[in-house]
């Protein structure tokens, strides 16, 4: 889907056809659009189609009459899974374009107005708009891990099953990603600002700066909850295994007490003539005192070592 905005007496206005100044928002775009896209702001076709690949990494590529800067974004994916995708970002001389794969609330809060001071002529603070949004954006995901964190960590004190070690598995599997993607957009954002073919005025490049300082942020916040989410689960992994044992322990000790009446009856119940109180008229209650006695004997003998 392509959809076109330009900036008309100081309001963003959706317009019909590109014009000089406007902003160019693609999203999951078909093979068609891409091409009537290439054709009209003559951007490299590969290079359109460089976002659309997951596994594209972050760069700044300056070409004839563009600059294409490639950046990884946080998202959810279709089982509400914290990952990355690329976001690509070109600024020709006349316009902005911005193509991504999904719908994402970086772009989405300049769609919908709730950036202040936001010019789609002004290409190159626009870009750094983009780019301080997306780290704020990396911000407010990892406040949300850390709070599903401590909710996941609330219920494995209470019920300590698979199911909540595999939940932060995957917090971890997306603190990995989003450390991964901080640190490509990291050199993207120091190349930045040392590029000079994209000219910085002196507010745009304090907004730059403002951009690095947010990203280290949020590199810093990944690193300290992705330590303590793998001390987390190897704690309750300690734990799990330790109850194990404790239960391992308790069940074999259960079996050692409950061996003794089955070896007395069995010993008792031997087919011969001269067996011990065999023919005794109080023999059967002697014997069942007897294997009571031995087993209350042996179960305080565990429980004196700790062993129930």
């Amino acid at each position: 889907m392509i959809s076109i905005y330009k900036t008309v007496e100081a309001e963003l206005t959706s317009v019909d056809k590109i014009e000089e100044g406007c902003w160019i928002s693609v999203t999951k775009p078909t093979s068609e659009e891409l091409a009537r896209l290439q054709e009209e702001t003559k951007i490299d076709l590969d290079d359109l189609r460089a976002p659309l690949d997951d596994e594209e990494r972050s760069r700044i590529e300056v070409e004839d009459g563009y600059n294409m800067i490639l950046v990884d974004i946080p998202s959810l994916d279709e089982k509400d899974r914290y990952v990355t995708i690329p976001l690509g970002i070109y600024m020709t001389k006349d316009l902005i374009v911005t193509i991504c794969l999904e719908e994402s609330p970086v772009l989405k809060a300049f769609e919908n107005k709730r950036v202040r001071e936001f010019y789609t002529f002004k290409k190159t603070r626009f870009v750094f708009q983009i780019l301080y949004r997306n780290a704020t954006s990396y911000l407010r995901y990892l406040r949300i891990i850390d709070r599903k964190s401590d909710q996941i960590e609330e219920k494995l004190h209470v019920s300590q099953k698979n199911s909540e070690l595999i939940e932060l598995l995957e917090l971890e599997k997306s603190l990995v990603y989003f450390t991964t993607s901080l640190r490509s957009n990291e050199v993207v954002l120091e190349k930045l600002l040392r590029t000079e073919s994209i000219r910085k005025y002196p507010e745009d490049e304090d907004l730059l700066e403002d951009v690095i300082i947010e990203n280290k942020q949020a590199i810093e916040m990944a690193n300290i909850y992705s330590g303590i989410l793998s001390g987390t689960m190897d704690a309750f992994a300690s734990v799990i295994s330790n109850n194990l044992n404790i239960v391992m322990k308790l069940l074999a000790t259960v079996t050692i007490v409950l061996s003794i009446p089955t070896m007395i009856a069995s010993f008792f119940g031997m087919n011969f003539d001269n067996i011990p109180l065999g023919h005794a008229s109080y023999g059967f209650v002697t014997i069942i005192i007897l294997t009571l006695l031995v087993s209350l004997l042996v179960a305080l003998f565990f429980r004196k070592k700790n062993l129930f």
